[in-house]
This record gives structure tokens, C-alpha cells and sequence, in this order.
């Protein structure tokens, strides 16, 4: 009987243990896969549909709102309601691409697609209105006036969208020559004995820059349960760049394949360099192409006037003599 009651105890436990295993397994799984399904849902939701008040952005920020000017308490909410209340009337693929052009400026937990929207409108209203008030004072005829108009509120509005351009270009090109010394550093540490996620966090607690600020985002990624060849190659999205893909690319085949990732850092490195000096050799053979411009409009007058000046100025007394 003892025998008996001793062994479905044993059972008993044996199930009990087996099932909180098997469920605390499960509830994990389920718990993090509940987690990726809210982040996923708030990320598909519209802008409208996920906005903060001011104090919950001020809190993300780590600041309170006593802290923040009056323009971030007041000015840039308003003008993010009155942008998005223009996205509505704008086209479909404009939004996307304003916010690509903000990403690829960096600037993508600064500025939101409705201040831009904001600020086209505005620029083009300003120019208008300076145009309108120009041509009050000016003699054209009516359609000139129009073409005036017209031609001032566009450049107003493409002012915004410029400006992001050139943010993004300058961002690009500190990337690209950032990029190299990067790969030198991961490279060393990666032969050294450290992972590649240790070497990039070393990295970027030591270095500044666009690219370090990339790779921080991926390590966000990453440590939110991004899958790492999905957030490389978000990486490679927001930085546009075409050295950038080309490393990206590797360390996905070489993590599908299982491949050193020493060897591949040391032959992505070794590759930047040669593409960094190929570069710098391009633009080296451009300078006597550029130069060309300032040697005819400003250094060739000066040289006629200092030379040619004095014997005009004797022929011209002798001839008056």
C-alpha cells in the first residue's frame, strides 16, 4: 500500500513539474509574441490613431514639461496638428516620401511629417505674400505677375524639402567616410577574441557620428527582438548608402552561411579602404575641372588689370602727348 501511494505521489509530482515547465514555456513564447503583436499594431496604426499628449512625450525624453521651451510646449505641437490636418488633402505617396527624406536627414525623433508639411505651407505662403508685395511697387504686366507669384510661392515651398536634401546628402557623405574606420576598429576587436556585438558595442561608446548613431538604433532593434539580419537591413534603409549595403550584404550572407565573421570584417575593411582611396582619387582628378571656373571669372581679370593697365595707361599718355 505504502509502495502503492508512494509511486502516484511520484506521478503526481513528476506531472506537476513536467506541466509548470511546459507552461512557463509557453506563457514566455506567448508573452513576447503578445509583445511583438502590440509593437507591431501601434507601429501599422495611422499617426491620429497613435498620438502622445506633451507630457508623454516630455517623459520619453527623460524631461519634465517645465523643462521644455515654449516653442516645443506650444509652436511645434501646433504646427504638427496643422501639418497633419494639411497631409490629408496632400497625395498619397507624399507623406512616405517626406518621411524618408526625414530619416535619411537623421532627424526622424526631431521632426515629424506634419511639421514638414507645416513648413512647406508656410514658406510658400511667406513667398507669396513677399512676391505679392514685391510686385506692388514694380511695373509687369498680369501675367507676369501671375508667373512672379507663382514661381515665389513654389520656391517657397521647396525650401523645406531642400533643406532636407542637403541634410541628407552632408549626413550621407560623413557616413561614407566614417564607414572605414568603423570596419578597421570591428575588425581589430572582432580578431581579438571579442563578438561582433560586443566589438560594436565598445564602438559606439567610443566613437561619435551619423553611422554610430545607426548602429545604435540596431542595437535597439536587436535588443527588442528584431530579428538582426531584418534590423541590418533596416540599417542599410535609413542610411541609403551604397558602402553601407554592400557591408550589410556580407554580414547577412556570412551569418546564412556561417561563415568567420573575422575574415569577413578584415575583407569588408580591406575593400572600404580601397574604395575610400578610389574616391579621393576621383575627386582629386575633378579639382583641375573646378578649378577652371574661378581661374577664368576672378584670377585671369586681376592678372590683365595688373598687367595690362600700366602699358595702357602710358600708351594713353604718350598718344595724348
Amino acid at each position: 500500500m505504502l509502495i502503492f501511494l508512494f509511486t502516484i505521489s511520484l506521478i503526481v509530482v513528476t506531472f506537476l513539474v513536467l506541466y509548470g515547465l511546459l507552461q512557463s514555456k509557453v506563457r514566455s513564447e506567448t508573452e513576447v509574441q503578445s509583445r511583438i503583436k502590440k509593437i507591431d499594431a501601434i507601429t501599422a496604426m495611422p499617426r491620429k490613431g497613435r498620438e502622445k499628449t506633451e507630457a508623454e512625450k516630455a517623459a520619453l525624453r527623460g524631461r519634465s514639461l517645465e523643462e521644455m521651451t515654449f516653442s516645443e510646449r506650444v509652436i511645434q505641437p501646433l504646427m504638427e496638428k496643422f501639418g497633419q490636418f494639411l497631409g490629408q488633402f496632400a497625395p498619397a505617396g507624399m507623406a512616405k516620401s517626406l518621411e524618408h527624406r526625414i530619416v535619411l536627414a537623421g532627424k526622424q525623433r526631431e521632426w515629424s511629417v506634419g511639421q514638414l508639411f507645416a513648413a512647406i505651407f508656410f514658406g510658400a505662403a511667406a513667398m507669396c505674400v513677399l512676391s505679392w508685395l514685391y510686385l506692388q511697387a514694380a511695373d509687369f504686366s498680369a501675367v507676369q505677375k501671375v508667373a512672379i507669384v507663382l514661381l515665389g510661392t513654389f520656391i517657397g515651398g521647396y525650401a523645406p524639402i531642400s533643406v532636407t536634401k542637403v541634410m541628407a546628402s552632408k549626413r550621407q557623405q560623413a557616413i561614407q567616410a566614417q564607414l572605414p574606420e568603423m570596419l578597421d576598429l570591428l575588425c581589430v576587436s572582432v580578431q581579438a577574441g571579442l563578438s561582433f556585438d560586443s566589438s560594436l558595442r565598445k564602438i559606439i561608446g567610443r566613437m561619435h557620428g551619423p553611422l554610430i548613431d545607426e548602429c545604435r538604433h540596431f542595437q535597439e532593434d536587436v535588443r527588442m527582438g528584431m530579428v538582426r539580419r531584418t534590423a541590418l537591413k533596416k540599417l542599410a534603409q535609413r542610411c541609403e548608402v551604397q558602402e553601407v549595403s554592400l557591408f550589410v550584404a556580407a554580414l547577412v550572407q556570412s551569418e546564412r552561411l556561417g561563415t568567420s565573421m573575422a575574415s569577413t570584417l578584415k575583407n569588408q575593411a580591406d575593400n572600404m579602404r580601397d574604395r575610400r582611396r578610389q574616391h579621393v582619387k576621383a575627386e582629386a582628378m575633378k579639382a583641375p575641372v573646378k578649378i577652371i571656373f574661378p581661374l577664368v571669372f576672378f584670377i585671369f581679370p586681376s592678372l590683365f588689370i595688373v598687367t595690362l593697365v600700366p602699358s595702357a595707361l602710358s600708351l594713353m599718355k604718350n598718344l595724348g602727348h
